[in-house]
């Protein structure tokens, strides 16, 4: 980058992804990313929600974040996913694979995915 014309295009290019991150929706997808959690995988993750959802037109209604520490370590990659008047789901051992299958169901068609919920993990 060499110009202040290319800094500006590149701003202009992120600020959806950016926006989709920062956002106020009425659905809230929250990714770990403490060291566990990105160990295990959950940058890439979380890029396929961003993606997935920003490709879907869901940037007003759906929020995609990310916490440190959730505290199921043994878990990661964890994904929390927030409605209001609803209670939480948390998906464990998430994938990009799983991730657009959470979008599909749970974010688009409102039923969560229960195989990749904490209460259905073989302990």
């Amino acid at each position: 980058m060499k110009t202040l014309a290319e800094l500006a295009a590149l701003r202009d290019k992120m600020k959806d992804k950016v926006a989709l991150r920062e956002g106020t929706g009425e659905k809230r997808i929250v990714v770990g990313m403490a060291t566990c959690g990105i160990a295990a995988g959950a940058r890439p993750v979380l890029n396929a929600f961003v993606v997935a959802i920003n490709e879907a037109g869901l940037t007003g209604n759906v929020t995609v974040t990310q916490t440190g520490c959730i505290g199921i370590c043994q878990y990661e990659p964890v994904v929390e996913v927030y409605e209001s008047g609803k209670e939480k789901v948390t998906y464990v051992k998430m994938t990009s694979e799983k991730a657009q299958k959470v979008i599909e169901e749970h974010i688009k068609g409102g039923r969560p995915v229960k195989e990749y919920t904490i209460g259905e993990i073989k302990h």
